[in-house]
């Protein structure tokens, strides 16, 4: 959200709407289809961040001039961003930008993790606010969803390449898994949405810090309040307006909705919208160790002076309101760890912190406590490595950091607060805040503080007026000591379930200025308001359970919330004082009619004791509340419960002995409950014990297991290789045989041990009427030329004695061919079938035949 310190870009002019575009693997072909589909005159700057080898000149520039008539040129220092044209990041630079103009810096890592996009999306966030936009297509990593974050926080755009269209989906799928994408799309596709956006909206949004909204904006802005609280329970009446506006007219530029009351019509129209802008408002954004010089400090001075208040072993409670996604909570028990480290090495001080918000999504990935990879650009390598593992591609809070932080549910403005804490982080979250919100919240920070407790605050934040409250730990800080002031206690503003909502300004042009600066508000509500927090005594609805349905007028002094996870019941919720009295009392209330009443209880607050009365009676009227409960809470003056003990002194006797004759009852039953449930709760935690350590050991065996199968897979793709190469050559050598064989022209048959047919040469189908099917059957199924019926005969002979035969055959068309028969033996000189070689000696017979005739 803007700070009022900065410059708005808006009133610069000359300053066109800046979109961030971050890319990596795959991301060419996508930043192609992407401006390809850009209008020459969209009117917007265009800045291109890529992951690049630094040692490699890029012709990004000159690829991307293919794809569009706008003008592309690497980024300068000093170059200042102009319409209709695109900036491409050069190699072995980081961008960053000031006022509307580039600036390029020298990379603290030459190599290994880098994040580029991050780094240059977080600068245009802070400098263009609302004129900003950020775009992420195809990628590996996560490299670009903190800034993203930083863009959404500012009230920016963000539009992510759909994954399913990216060559790589990494990078788009981090973006919409951590909730940032306004948009989702192919790349070609993102484009048209983008300019429809800035069209809608050519300056960004609003201009002026403050805007005064104008009447019937006013009243329709007060529609959209009364339809999110009536779909979510939840109340933005006292939100700053500006805050809700900006919001509001983002989704409006979303959607291309002109006007607020034809917004109102599309919320009215469409709930699944109401779901969206809640969460636009909540503005879940946040990182780890924001504003990095107040952690130090925490850690240095603050946390070491609650140390030396406390003796050892001391458990410390810390509360961290509007935690979003968990980042601020697991800083404070991270810097908590390493101040304990350092101060007190040796030293059992423990803490437990409470981290609750609005957003259920938000609290539930603050439980998963993963977060990507890209949080190494806010936590240190020493810090990933004490307090994080590595799981897939990303980080996850060790245990002892996990177990150190409870996440629940909670409105802060309507819910009762965490009490008896020694740290309070409600860091960037004031800002966000209404004057007259901020001012019920500080007193009641101060309430729920220690003495000697410490409050943080954000870096635009402060405690205004309150210094009678709180101290600075030192000048400028954003650390604030509380300040013990007994007298301020009666000031603080308890939070309730019911607010009042102003009543819609009606359309007369005359009274604006007066109804701007002072809406009209319904008497009698606000009168009926004023009895109920001021004079009529604190009480609460319950049902036969006891959970906590609805809460009247200033509980703090009689509830407060348990330790360990968020619990509305009050009977965990009620002091331990008047706890058994009103356990008892709801008791006698469910079997009677008549109000039970116990009087002249004792409480002790900051030392001083109160006395009240407790009052719980069983509703008859009206039918819906007919088996609820209401118990309410009526505060005695000191002089008045001296008198009434006085009186009633005798009376009071024998109350107590029929009452505690009843507890006696009552306590037998309690105890033999207790022992039954004792012994089943000792039987289940045993069994849970067994459980977990079979868990463990399972846990254990898989995990040997995984390594086993992942060496076993590398020995695998070892012998795989091995075998392939060997499968080449015995290719080669199979190739060199036939090519041998058939160069010598020589006829061979292959015979197995039973005197199937194994391989053939190809002149051997000359003899013998071979075709490829035949392998496998026996050679005496198979036709043959030779005139040589022991041919088989001749072959098991020598399988059995291991000589060889060697004969002179004619064929029945009189060619004489030489027949060999030998055994077949393998490399390990085993028997393994016989060879049949065939040689054609028709030239030598014919030589011979001549000689013998001429020698006869």
């Amino acid at each position: 959200m803007t700070n009022p310190t900065r410059k708005n870009p808006a009133k610069d002019n000359s300053t066109p709407p800046i979109v961030g575009i971050g890319a990596s693997a795959g991301g060419l072909e996508a930043l192609e289809a992407f401006f390809s589909h850009v209008p020459l005159e969209s009117g917007i700057g265009f800045v291109v961040i890529q992951h690049q080898d630094p040692n490699y000149k890029g012709m990004l520039p000159e690829l991307l001039q293919r794809s569009t008539s706008m003008k592309v040129v690497p980024a300068s220092n000093r170059i200042k961003v102009k319409p209709n044209c695109i900036y491409v990041t050069p190699p072995n630079k980081d961008l960053s930008i000031l006022h509307g103009m580039l600036y390029l810096m020298d990379p603290v890592n030459p190599r290994g993790l880098r994040l580029p996009i991050d780094f240059f999306l977080r600068a245009l966030a802070e400098d263009q606010h609302e004129r900003a936009a950020g775009v992420i297509l195809s990628g590996m990593g996560s490299d670009g969803t903190l800034g993203l974050r930083a863009i959404k926080e500012n009230a920016g755009l963000v539009l992510v390449q759909e994954p399913s269209s990216a060559k790589f989906e990494g990078m788009p799928r981090s973006a919409i898994n951590a909730g940032l994408a306004d948009i989702i799309a192919p790349a070609e596709d993102l484009p048209q949405r983008l300019t429809a956006y800035f069209k809608h909206s050519p300056k960004g949004l609003q201009q002026e810090p403050e805007p005064i909204l104008a009447l019937k904006s006013q009243s329709a802005l007060e529609q959209i309040i009364i339809l999110l609280r009536e779909h979510t329970g939840n109340d933005f009446l006292l939100y700053k307006k500006n805050t809700i506006y900006r919001r509001i007219e983002r989704r409006m530029g979303l959607h291309q909705i002109n006007t607020i009351a034809g917004y109102v019509g599309f919320l009215r129209e469409n709930p699944q919208e109401l779901d969206l802008l809640f969460k636009e408002l909540l503005i879940g954004v946040t990182s780890f160790f924001r504003d990095p010089q107040v952690w130090e400090q925490l850690k240095n001075e603050a946390i070491p002076a609650i140390f030396a208040a406390y003796p050892n072993g001391k458990e410390l409670r810390a509360w961290v309101p509007a935690c979003s996604t968990g980042e601020e909570a697991y800083s404070l028990a991270i810097v908590f760890k390493e101040a304990l480290k350092k101060v007190k090495p040796h030293a059992e001080f423990s803490l437990q912190i409470f981290a609750t918000d609005l957003d259920e999504d938000g609290i539930e990935k603050a439980r998963q406590g993963f977060y990507p990879g890209n949080v190494s650009a806010d936590v240190s390598q020493e810090r990933l490595d004490r307090f994080f593992t590595v799981e897939d591609n990303g980080y996850r809070i060790n245990k002892e950091i996990r177990e150190k932080v409870i996440f629940a549910h909670q409105n802060l403005i309507m819910d009762p607060p965490f009490t008896k804490l020694d740290i309070l982080s409600c860091r960037n979250l004031l800002i966000y805040l209404g004057p007259d919100l901020q001012k019920r919240l500080i007193p009641l920070f101060h309430y729920s503080l220690n003495e000697k407790g410490v409050l943080m605050l954000g870096s635009a934040e402060t405690i205004g007026g309150f210094t009678q409250l709180f101290k600075p730990v030192e000048n400028n800080s954003r650390l604030y000591w509380r300040i013990d002031n007994q007298l301020k206690m009666l000031q603080v503003d308890f939070p309730i379930k019911y607010f009042p909502v102003a009543a819609l300004a009606r359309d007369e042009p005359g009274n604006a200025r007066l109804m701007i600066k002072n809406p009209i508000f319904n008497l009698q509500v606000l009168a009926d308001q004023l009895i109920l927090q001021n004079f009529a005594p604190a009480a609460v609805m319950i049902n036969a359970e006891g959970d906590i349905l609805y809460i009247n007028g200033r509980t703090g002094l009689y509830l407060e919330p348990a330790a360990g996870k968020a619990n509305w019941n009050i009977h965990a919720m009620a002091r331990e004082e008047i706890r058994y009295d009103l356990a008892v009392a709801l008791k006698k209330a469910m079997q009677q009619v008549e109000p039970v009443l116990v009087s002249n209880l004792t409480l002790t607050t900051n030392g001083s004791p109160h006395t009240i009365n407790l009052i719980v009676q069983a509703i008859q009227k009206p039918e819906a509340l007919r088996t609820m409960f209401i118990v309410v809470f009526q505060a005695v003056p000191s002089t008045v419960a001296s008198k009434q003990k006085v009186k009633s002194s005798s009376a009071m006797q024998k109350m107590l002995q029929e009452e505690l004759q009843q507890v006696r009852d009552e306590l037998q039953v309690t105890r033999e409950e207790m022992q039954t449930s004792q012994e089943e709760l000792k039987s289940a935690n045993e069994e849970l014990q067994s459980s977990n350590e079979e868990l463990q050991s399972t846990n254990e065996e898989l995990t040997t297991s995984k390594e086993e199968m992942q060496s076993l897979n590398e020995e695998l793709q070892t012998c795989n290789i091995e075998l392939q190469s060997k499968v080449d050559d015995l290719t080669w050598v199979n190739n060199d045989m036939k090519n041998l064989l058939d160069s010598m022209e020589i006829a061979t048959v292959f015979l197995d041990n039973f005197l199937n047919i194994r391989r053939y040469t190809t002149h051997a189908t000359h003899l013998f009427k071979l075709i490829p099917g035949d392998v496998g059957r026996p050679l005496s199924d198979i036709v043959t030329e030779l005139d040589y019926p022991q041919l088989l005969t001749d072959a098991r002979e020598v399988l059995r004695t291991l000589v060889y035969s060697d004969k002179q055959i004619v064929t029945h068309d009189g060619r004489w061919y030489k027949v060999r028969i030998m055994p077949y033996r393998t490399q390990d000189y085993v028997i393994d079938g016989v060879v049949i070689t065939l040689i054609d000696i028709c030239e030598t017979k014919g030589l011979e035949a001549k000689f013998l005739a001429a020698n006869p």
